[in-house]
């Protein structure tokens, strides 16, 4: 049965969320100032099957987001490093993608022996996060890793700092609707997030091979 994560945890985790929340209107409105054209997408193989639960208790497969153009990172949620950043910039995908329902996102936890589906659920409260829209994902640990490693061609390894002690990587990945990667971009650099966003948009709206 799941336990919920320790009120101090969920604090911590609501306080972290707000300080990321707090750029996100600035840097959704500086990020529509100037977005890049549309071109082609490389493409980087597809995803593999997997079966993980979403915050909601409920079974997601590569089945669920056939047809959906999705963006998915690798986070936990103690971790006070780079997560509340990624998830900060989830967050403004999010609002960015309102008026585009065909773009989901997804988060898989690296630490899923505590990352269970009600600490996820009280995660995703912290980020105003729609799970109609954006999935956190949790499930056992060597299908999380294989998914980050094989199939998202990440790292993913134990033994990092206090604040972050499972080292994984913070780059966002675009998914097409056939279950294809189409593009990595690092949370951190505002201009790929700029291009995240005009590529997924493009996917969604003209098709999976990403031309013009």
């Amino acid at each position: 049965m799941a336990t919920q994560a320790p009120s101090s945890e969920r604090r911590a985790a609501g306080g972290l969320a707000l300080v990321a929340i707090g750029s996100i209107l600035a840097a959704l409105w500086y990020g529509t100032l100037r977005m890049p054209s549309a071109r082609w997408l490389p493409d980087y193989g597809p995803v593999p099957p997997f079966r993980l639960v979403d915050q909601q208790q409920h079974a997601v497969t590569n089945a669920h987001l056939t047809g959906s153009v999705w963006v998915a990172d690798f986070i936990f949620t103690r971790c006070a490093g780079q997560c509340p950043l990624m998830s900060g910039r989830m967050a403004q995908l999010q609002a960015a993608f309102r008026d585009e329902p065909r773009v989901r996102l997804v988060s898989l936890s690296v630490d899923p022996a505590r990352d269970t589906p009600q600490v996820l659920a009280d995660y995703a409260s912290a980020y105003q996060a729609d799970p109609a829209r954006w999935r956190f994902l949790t499930g056992d640990i060597e299908a999380v890793r294989r998914l980050s490693q094989d199939g998202f061609h990440l790292g993913l390894s134990e033994g990092g700092t206090a604040a972050e002690p499972i080292l994984h990587s913070v780059k966002l990945v675009l998914v097409d609707p056939q279950g294809s990667i189409r593009g990595y971009y690092d949370s951190t650099d505002a201009k790929a997030l700029r291009q995240l966003q005009a590529d997924a948009r493009q996917l969604a709206r003209r098709g999976s091979n990403g031309r013009r």
